[in-house]
């Protein structure tokens, strides 16, 4: 299968590529192996993103987006990508995907991200059954029960915030001794009755015979341990882009993000990043999407050229 845009990946960044790409007449397919939105479909709540007053769920803002894309006929395919690589000189690129091959004139990387793990004892054994990394997801499961959150970027922040409406008490468990998060996201937490803190504090390891029971913490400073009682962890420390297919395909920082220059552009033409897979990407929505849109219009002035 053979477009002249192939967008790789169904978050902010990709749909807001395949929006302006269809809308430039070009024939345009999405690929992506789970749900439209990206990561920010497991928000509850995004406040920030213009247009929305009242705020608007993750959920509904990434089907919006999708829904836009097929309606300026974009296709999607449900697909898991293997493998990218370059054609010669202005050749097609080839997309390896569990669904076949799919080739591009322009293909725009937009595969995001995934969550970083603890990489302690217990955490892959007992994930699923206590160990969770969606708080949108998974916090209706414990309600009335106590929840620790790791992390203290505005992603775990809001998730704190989140399990509030359903944890009896919510500890935050901070490597540091003040967070990282928004001020607006700090006040908030900081002022909840629920939330508690264990600063300076790293997990050594999840406690659990079938489901989460304790979570082992060292101090940081003086490497006391200790032991938190919960019935949940909810792992908040970042992510890794989602770049493991590009191989040596494109120059990648030393976070193995993809470098480009302002236009999106990587150092092959015809390949383009957006969004949380590029180097020092702002990680917010509406810059994902601007990021897609950018991508588009360079996707763009690049075929026209040919």
């Amino acid at each position: 299968m053979s477009y002249q845009v192939v967008v790789l990946g169904g978050g902010p960044a990709g749909l807001s590529a395949a929006i302006y790409a269809a809308r430039s007449g070009y024939s345009t397919v999405i690929v992506e192996k789970s749900f439209p939105g990206g990561q920010i479909a497991n928000a509850s709540r995004v406040e920030n993103y213009p247009g929305f007053a009242d705020g608007v769920s993750g959920m509904e803002l990434g089907q919006l987006m999708h829904r836009q894309a097929e309606s300026q006929g974009a296709q999607t395919m449900m697909a898991d990508v293997s493998a990218l690589q370059p054609g010669v000189g202005s050749g097609l690129h080839t997309v390896k995907t569990s669904e076949g091959d799919v080739q591009g004139v322009a293909v725009i990387i937009a595969t995001g991200s995934r969550y970083r793990l603890l990489d302690v004892p217990g955490e892959t054994e007992l994930a699923g059954r206590g160990v969770s990394y969606c708080a949108t997801c998974d916090g209706p499961f414990y309600r009335g029960k106590k929840v620790a959150v790791v992390g203290g970027g505005d992603t775990a922040i809001t998730d704190a915030l989140e399990l509030t409406h359903f944890a009896s008490e919510v500890t935050v468990v901070h490597r540091r001794s003040e967070l990282r998060a928004s001020a607006a996201l700090q006040a908030k937490a900081l002022n909840s009755p629920k939330i508690k803190f264990a600063w300076n504090s790293v997990v050594e390891d999840v406690h659990g015979e079938n489901v989460v029971e304790a979570l082992r913490l060292r101090n940081t400073r003086d490497g006391i341990i200790s032991e938190l009682a919960v019935d949940g962890v909810f792992v908040a420390v970042g992510s890794v882009p989602s770049t493991g297919f590009l191989g040596e395909t494109v120059p990648l920082d030393d976070s193995g993000c993809v470098i480009t220059n302002d236009l999106m552009e990587t150092s092959i033409a015809g390949l383009f990043a957006a969004g949380d897979v590029r180097h020092n990407s702002a990680r917010q929505v509406i810059t994902a999407a601007g990021d897609g849109a950018t991508a588009a219009l360079s996707a763009r002035r690049y075929i026209s050229s040919l």
